[in-house]
């Protein structure tokens, strides 16, 4: 009798989660980290494409000293957002990893006008860990300025909106004056961590470090989508910023101010944000205007 041969794909999560737990083993003790921006759970979005994807990223965030993470699909015209398909999946990955990492939901908000009417009815549908922060993503090819008065109306609902990656889009890098307007208005900002790392591109690293300079960066998170180009891993960011900002900025980013926000708590960490002037020169071109924190 022949006996049916093990498909590859098991093996490879196998061995992956092997290398992670020896190379976690050689490493230097890890901060607690938290990940609010996250596309671990499988098969709802462009992020993790099957189970066993979402386990292989679980083990790398463990290995990298992520302790919590917000697994965050997109809710947008092309990928349709149903909460308790959602929560299944979360349910799935957590019972696999209780004990080892702790897992909520929430979504990558686009303001279209179907969600912006849906967030009225329930908000916590997509709020972050079903709290009072929102993720919230502009589209690289237009924002008009009526989404500007729709941020207003989240706030006005007793949400945060949190813009993410910013330094991604060459919409908001090209006009980093409407930013600053959000920011003002109340709004705060999620810069990726590989972008901080160069990895998606010179631009996007100018802007981030330039955005960090001029205080308009709160969180940095992996916006992770796989284990190979979109890894879910936090460390080698929170390293730099540590190394050139100094460890406190770095535990502002990472941890503290995801805490509150997984939390529903006021961020504790809020840095000072660049009058006028210097919005000129922020953003893309990447001043090296060192701000400091505001500790609450």
């Amino acid at each position: 009798m022949q006996t049916a041969r093990q498909s590859p794909a098991p093996l490879f999560f196998e061995r992956f989660a092997y290398r992670v737990v020896i190379s976690c083993a050689l490493r230097y003790p890890a901060p607690q980290m938290i990940d609010i921006h996250c596309h671990i759970l499988p098969g709802l979005d462009d992020g993790a494409e099957s189970t066993e994807v979402a386990y292989a990223m679980a083990e790398m965030a463990i290995a990298d000293g992520i302790t919590h993470v917000i697994g965050t699909p997109h809710a947008s015209p092309e990928y349709k957002f149903v909460p308790e398909l959602v929560r299944q999946r979360r349910d799935e990955i957590q019972a696999r990893f209780e004990g080892r990492l702790v897992l909520a939901t929430g979504c990558d908000f686009h303001l279209s006008f179907e969600n912006l009417q849906d967030i009225r009815q329930n908000a916590t549908r997509f709020t972050l860990n079903q709290k009072n922060y929102l993720l919230v993503e502009f589209a690289d090819f237009s924002i008009p300025p009526s989404l500007d008065q729709a941020l207003h109306e989240l706030q006005l609902a007793g949400l945060h909106p949190i813009v993410t990656h910013p330094e991604r889009n060459p919409l908001i890098r090209a006009q980093p004056e409407r930013l600053f307007k959000w920011l003002r208005q109340g709004c705060y900002v999620q810069v990726t961590a590989q972008s901080l790392l160069g990895r998606f591109g010179r631009s996007a690293q100018e802007a981030a470090q330039g955005w960090l300079d001029a205080g308009a960066v709160h969180f940095l998170a992996s916006d992770a989508h796989n284990v190979t180009s979109r890894p879910l891993r936090l460390k080698e960011a929170f390293d730099l910023l540590a190394k050139t900002r100094g460890e406190d900025v770095a535990r502002a980013l990472l941890v503290e101010n995801p805490l509150a926000v997984f939390e529903g708590r006021p961020l504790p960490h809020v840095p000072e944000l660049a009058d006028e002037r210097d919005q000129e020169h922020s953003g893309a071109r990447g001043t090296r205007r060192r701000k400091r924190f505001w500790f609450f």
